[in-house]
C-alpha cells in the first residue's frame, strides 16, 4: 500500500485525483497505475484500470489469476467490473468512497452473489494516510480556485478604477 500512495501523489503532481494502484503475483509486483484521465483525455485511466492493463501485459493474459491489487481509494463501479472480468483474486484498498465505492461502501459489486466470479476484500489498510492525501489535495485544489476567483476580481475592480 505504500508504494500505491507514492503512485497517488504522483497523479497529485500530475494535476489528477491522488489514487494509486498496484498489482502483485506473488511477492512480484506485475503492474502499477495512478490515475491519468485527465492527461490521458481517457475516462477509464484510472489507477486501477492502468495497473491491471500493465499486468495483462506481463502475464500475456487478460485473466490476471491468483494476484492482489492494492488501491489507495475503493474502486469505482467500472474498475470493480474490469476486476471481476479479470478474475482478480483480492482486493486490499485504503479510503472507503461513501460517493462511488463499489467494494461495499455505495454497493458491493466486487461480492455480489449474481456475479460470476467474487473478488476478497480487505478494507482500511493505511486507511488514514490514503484518506488524508485526496483531502488534502480536494482542500488545496479548492484553496487554489478560490485565490484564483479572489484575482479575477481584484483585477476587473482595478479595471474600473
Amino acid at each position: 500500500m505504500r508504494h500505491a500512495l507514492t503512485l497517488a501523489r504522483r497523479a497529485w503532481e500530475e494535476g489528477e485525483v491522488p489514487v494509486g494502484a498496484v498489482l502483485v503475483q506473488g511477492d512480484r509486483v506485475i503492474g502499477e497505475g495512478w490515475n491519468r484521465p485527465i492527461g490521458h483525455h481517457d475516462p477509464t485511466a484510472h489507477a486501477e484500470i492502468m495497473a491491471l492493463r500493465q499486468g495483462g501485459k506481463v502475464l500475456e493474459n487478460y485473466r490476471l489469476l491468483d494476484t492482489t491489487l492494492y488501491v489507495t481509494l475503493e474502486p469505482c463501479v467500472m474498475c470493480a467490473g474490469a476486476m471481476i472480468h479479470g478474475r482478480i483474486n483480492r482486493l486490499v484498498f485504503g479510503a472507503c468512497d461513501e460517493k462511488t465505492g463499489a467494494a461495499g461502501s455505495l454497493m458491493d459489486v466486487l461480492g455480489h452473489p449474481g456475479m460470476n466470479h467474487q473478488v476478497k476484500i480487505e478494507q482500511g489498510v493505511l486507511a488514514e494516510e490514503c484518506a488524508g492525501l485526496l483531502s488534502d489535495f480536494f482542500r488545496h485544489r479548492r484553496a487554489v480556485k478560490k485565490a484564483l476567483r479572489q484575482q479575477v476580481a481584484k483585477d476587473e475592480q482595478d479595471g474600473k478604477e
